[in-house]
């Protein structure tokens, strides 16, 4: 329960909650659309996900890469032959097993990931403006809560975070 202003408390209404959240997700998932309009014909969402991971997390070997992602190997091989084909990641040796193989993020790759993730910033950052102080001071608060409520680790200044895209690494227990 809150109080609203010397008011008496006022029972929370978890629908109303619900969709208002449901509400802003729609809002966000717009925005990450639209943020990956210059790269969607030839980058999907699944794609730009693992260009993400892979800038975040650092080269990767695929079997890794497919844990984070929730996918199966084979579906990880078939999504990094496609951005290797599109010059945004390569396959390297690793220096330190050289019976193993390590993907990473090309320059172009990580120029791809940094581009789309300005364009999200911008058009968030233009949302945010549209509210007064108190609003976007409240927002900060409830969002903090709800993000700590998902176990969702905070986003760090200037760069992506741990997980910029919601996804966690529950799936792999955080391991390369």
């Amino acid at each position: 329960m809150r109080e609203h202003e010397g008011t008496e408390p006022v029972q929370d209404d978890i629908e109303a909650v619900t969709r208002a959240v449901l509400t802003a997700s729609r809002l966000l998932v717009a925005v990450s659309a639209r943020s990956l309009a210059t790269v969607e014909e030839s980058i999907t969402l699944p794609q730009f996900r693992m260009l993400v991971v892979l800038s975040t997390r650092g080269p990767s070997k695929l079997v890794a890469l497919a844990d984070h992602l929730g996918v199966q190997p084979s579906t990880a091989m078939r999504m990094v032959d496609r951005l290797i084909a599109s010059g945004l990641m390569d396959r390297r040796t690793n220096p330190a097993n050289r019976r193993e193989t390590v993907l990473r993020l090309t320059e172009e790759g990580s120029r791809v990931v940094q581009d789309v993730t300005s364009r999200r910033r911008t058009e968030i950052t233009a949302i945010l403006r549209r509210l007064d102080p108190a609003q976007r001071t409240a927002l900060v608060e409830a969002l903090d809560a709800f993000n700590s409520a998902g176990q969702e680790p905070a986003f760090g200044d200037g760069d992506l975070g741990s997980h910029p895209l919601g996804w966690s690494d529950w799936a792999d227990g955080g391991t390369q």
